[in-house]
């Protein structure tokens, strides 16, 4: 607070003899009411006696009632300095720990001052705030309307100036100090940490309990009135919100607070670079009308020719499950089966990619199985891809599917159709029996890292098994690497694979290729990879279906298709990597017309 000028009064002598003192005192008090100067008289005297510290309670050199900060203030005065609360004299209510609860407290005294007090001077608000612009009657001017700034940055101990109460016009307040809001809040917008402030505070009146704001906010919201909420957070396990590309986790909320995202970073889908959560490029359409798109359809297809764009538009932007509430709607509006109907209209690859987004998840992978064996010859490849990259659950699926739809038993056709060492892995993923990770293991994943869930003895051991089965042995012990490489969970085999290399001085993958061939050396090798970096896995069949002359479309589909609602996304940021060029550009150069753009919308610009 600026200095201020004392009044000059019209003394004949300086003398401090008690008629002059008398007259110097009548005229500084003058323009006060009679009550207050009365009272200001007796407290000078008191102040000379010896009775009371001298300046308790007096006029300083600016307005009535201030006093130098940190000081006893006098009601109508400012408040104290920092550090300090506001006495509980005969001004302000009684205060508990915080500022008042209830009907009185800041801002609303508008009354004036309780009983007992004693009302501001003309021209000043209540409690000491600073003049309305210009100063007012009969004071001089002051350089710095308002209260002296705060060490700090903050306010604790005081109170916030006039412009930070609801209604004020005034710009700033809390957000961009260094100090954060009072303790037990989470802080302002732009503030580190909560710091030390009034203890167990439960805002003001009119809030709901542990309310950081001013009356009127919503629960939660961390500023004040007007100001926009901080944005939410995403990625959460089990929403539809992901985390921000190329993000590899979060900290802590503002105030030390666990955020619900922290340590999302260390969730990885088969050890990706990144440690990357899995990310879809097909997520459900909101807002989601069935009956629209039904409609839509039905006219797509109706009369002569075949509305295609139209059927992108809606099959391109929709989720499985709200796919399969299409072909109920359509059924159940026209008495027609959506399937038969989108096989008479269309053809070709078009054909082959919408009736396997019609499909339900787990009937495409089956349908994918069975076409591999049906006929002469079997692609093993195809069997591989599915049984050695899915979840227990999803092979389970898989299973009821292929018995509901085919009338046969998956692990008997594949056990049929292939032999060996390789029929052994094959009926092994059939059992989905892989160990997984348990609900407080994966909590532990996300809070600790990976090894928080690795058995690191049990890593060694397993690497000495394969170091024996292996590199060791003459010849080579298939079953050995099955009886590892099929009940060890993707964190336990990364371990493993560490392991391998420390005591081998091989990388597991180069180890697989010298020592097996054939199905089984891509069998071991899908498992590996699909462990240590599942999206490259999948970036690299991509690259194999696009690579050289022609195009090996049912694999372009099935892929992504199936890995849409999973981890596309994950697997286009791999292809880029490693190969320099978009999975976008690679597809548009590949394929043509409205397959093409069927693609490009499930693979997302």
């Amino acid at each position: 607070m600026g200095k201020h000028k004392k009044h000059k009064h019209g003394h004949r002598s300086s003398s401090s003899s008690s008629s002059s003192s008398s007259s110097s005192s009548d005229d500084e008090y003058k323009h006060l009411p009679k009550e207050e100067r009365k009272m200001r008289k007796k407290m000078k005297k008191q102040m000379k006696k010896g009775k009371i510290p001298h300046g308790v309670g007096m006029p300083g050199a600016g307005y009535p009632g201030a006093v130098p900060a940190g000081g006893a203030g006098y009601p109508g005065g400012y408040p104290p300095g920092h550090g300090a609360m506001p006495p509980a004299g005969s001004g302000y209510p009684a205060t508990g720990p915080g500022y008042p609860a209830g009907g009185q407290g800041y801002p609303s005294a508008a009354p004036g001052y309780p009983a007992g007090g004693v009302p501001p001077a003309a021209g000043y608000s209540a409690g000491g705030f600073a003049p309305p612009p210009g100063g007012a009657p009969g004071y001089p001017a002051q350089p710095q309307p308002g209260y002296p700034q705060a060490p700090g940055g903050g306010y604790p101990g005081n109170v916030p100036p006039p412009a930070q109460y609801p209604g004020s016009t005034q710009q700033g307040g809390y957000p961009g100090q260094g100090q954060g809001g009072y303790q037990g809040q989470t802080g302002y917008p732009g503030q580190p940490a909560a710091s030390a402030g009034y203890p167990g505070q439960g805002g003001y009146p009119g809030q709901q309990p542990g309310q950081g704001g001013y009356p009127g906010q919503q629960p939660g919201q961390g500023g004040y009135p007007g100001q926009q909420p901080p944005p939410a957070q995403v990625g959460v396990p089990g929403q539809q919100s992901y985390a921000p590309q190329g993000q590899t986790g979060y900290g802590q909320a503002p105030g030390g607070v666990p955020s619900a995202t922290a340590g999302m970073g260390n969730l990885q889908i088969g050890g990706g670079s990144m440690g990357d959560i899995p990310r879809p490029t097909i997520r459900p359409a909101n807002p989601f009308n069935c009956e629209a798109d039904t409609k839509t359809l039905r006219s797509a297809m109706k009369g002569i020719g075949t509305d295609e764009k139209a059927i992108i538009q809606v099959i391109g932007h929709t989720s499985n499950k709200q796919r399969q509430e299409i072909l109920i709607m359509f059924k159940t509006m026209y008495g027609k089966d959506l399937i038969s109907d989108l096989k008479s209209e269309l053809s070709g690859d078009l054909e082959e990619l919408i009736l396997a987004l019609f499909k339900s998840t787990e009937y495409y992978d089956a349908w994918c199985l069975n076409k591999a064996m049906k006929g002469i010859g079997t692609k093993e490849s195809i069997l591989i891809e599915i049984l050695t990259t899915r979840t227990n659950a999803e092979i389970r699926g898989i299973k009821a599917a292929y018995k509901q739809h085919f009338g046969r038993e998956l692990e008997a056709d594949c056990a049929s159709e292939t032999s060996g060492h390789f029929k052994r892995l094959l009926v092994s993923c059939c059992q989905a029996n892989r160990t997984e990770l348990t609900d407080s293991q994966r909590q532990m994943l996300m809070q600790r890292g990976p090894e928080a869930v690795v058995d690191r003895a049990l890593a060694q051991q397993d690497a000495q098994t394969l170091y024996k089965a292996g590199v060791k042995k003459f010849g080579t012990d298939e079953s050995a690497f099955l009886s590892v490489l099929s009940i060890r969970h993707e964190n336990q085999m990364r371990a493993t694979f560490e392991e391998y290399q420390k005591l081998s001085g091989k990388d597991i993958l180069s180890s697989i290729g010298s020592e097996m061939s054939g199905d089984l050396e891509d069998g071991f090798k899908a498992i590996i990879m699909s462990a240590k970096n599942r999206p490259k896995f999948f970036s690299d069949k991509l690259y194999e279906a696009m690579r050289g002359m022609g195009t090996d479309d049912s694999t372009l589909i099935r892929i992504i298709v199936s890995r849409s609602e999973i981890d596309l996304q994950n697997i286009k940021d791999q292809y880029q990597r490693d190969h320099g060029k978009s999975l976008n550009a690679a597809v548009s150069s590949e394929t043509s017309g409205d397959y093409k753009k069927l693609l490009l919308a499930i693979v997302g610009q």
